[in-house]
């Protein structure tokens, strides 16, 4: 109803009402969007809430997050990759390494024998022991799928980059000269002191260096291939294994025993030789325990290897007196 000036006499009201009281905070006005989704407005309080008749306790975390609060995340951590070489991945390459090791003898001499009418070789069949450049072949014809399977075994089916999956940690260019050094110091002291016993027998080993192009192929094979595939196999998938299972000081005397026990057909009837890898299987295993990591003991074992053959080299006027050397072996 108007008055007599024409005038609303509410207008004063929604007047006043629209005007806020001096000093009162300004209300904060809604996001239209979250107005137009139905959600509570920014300015929304708990005080309101209880005007309407509501609860005046805590927000609902719904409401929380409708307001813009950040919500705690439940997700679950991610769990670490699993590591190779359990009980199932060990019997799984034993089975396969005796598998193929008989395999890939049998296949190589069948392969000599229908390719020596062809190809003219000279050696019979049951003289191959003795010959140098068969012996790698076939070591190498084992080695192949061999790596083949370790490789495939951390890369496909644990999916990790296969230097990671075997624990190949590059110790640095100071690191890796000290331990060339270790290897050369090793090799010299264990011939000292196997001079001091010098073997009565020879063994099979030494009748594999007949010639100087046998020298030099088994020292190229003894400095390059032998000691990352014998450090792979031992300190790599063995070690690996026996530490977790049984602790670190059974795996480095497990792995240590076994890797001389593997050379004992090479050496058969030479003791001191044995007794000597042993040694070094101890070392070898201690550092890779020490360290963490296969590399050292890569290294370790090819300098050995390497300062025993140039002892050799130099023993015999560049491979050229071999029996005189050996004999005195």
């Amino acid at each position: 109803m108007n008055d007599e000036t024409g005038n609303n006499p509410n207008a004063g009201h929604a007047e006043s009402r629209a005007e806020p009281e001096a000093g009162a905070p300004a209300p904060i006005a809604a996001p239209a969007a979250l107005e137009s989704a139905g959600a509570p407005a920014a300015g929304f309080t708990a005080e309101s809430q209880a005007e309407k008749g509501g609860s005046a306790g805590p927000m609902r975390p719904a409401q929380a997050s409708s307001v813009g609060f950040p919500l705690p995340s439940f997700a679950s951590v991610p769990s670490a990759p699993p590591v190779p070489w359990r009980g199932r991945d060990l019997a799984l390459f034993l089975v396969f390494t005796v598998f193929w090791l008989l395999l890939s003898q049998f296949l190589s001499l069948a392969g000599y024998a229908a390719l020596r009418p062809v190809m003219g070789w000279q050696t019979p069949v049951s003289a191959l022991d003795e010959n140098a450049l068969f012996a790698i072949v076939v070591q190498l014809i084992f080695y192949g799928p061999l790596l083949l399977f370790i490789f495939l075994m951390v890369g496909v089916y644990y999916r990790q980059p296969f230097w990671e999956g075997i624990r190949w940690r590059w110790p640095g260019g100071r690191g890796a000269l000290r331990l060339v050094f270790g290897g050369i110091v090793l090799a010299v002291g264990l011939a000292l002191a196997s001079s001091l016993t010098p073997e009565s027998k020879s063994f099979p080993l030494e009748k594999l260096f007949s010639s100087p192009v046998a020298a030099y192929a088994l020292s190229a094979f003894a400095v390059t291939v032998a000691p990352f595939m014998e450090e792979l196999i031992f300190r790599a998938v063995l070690f690996s294994f026996f530490e977790r299972g049984l602790g670190l000081t059974f795996a480095v005397a497990g792995t240590a025993l076994l890797f001389a026990a593997m050379h004992v057909p090479e050496y058969w009837g030479a003791w001191t030789h044995v007794a000597m890898i042993l040694v070094v299987g101890i070392v070898f295993s201690l550092a890779r325990g020490i360290t963490g990591s296969l590399a050292p003991s890569v290294i370790l074992h090819a300098a050995y290897n390497a300062t025993l053959m140039t002892g050799l080299y130099l023993g015999t006027h560049h491979f050229h007196n071999l029996h005189a050397l050996l004999a005195a072996w």
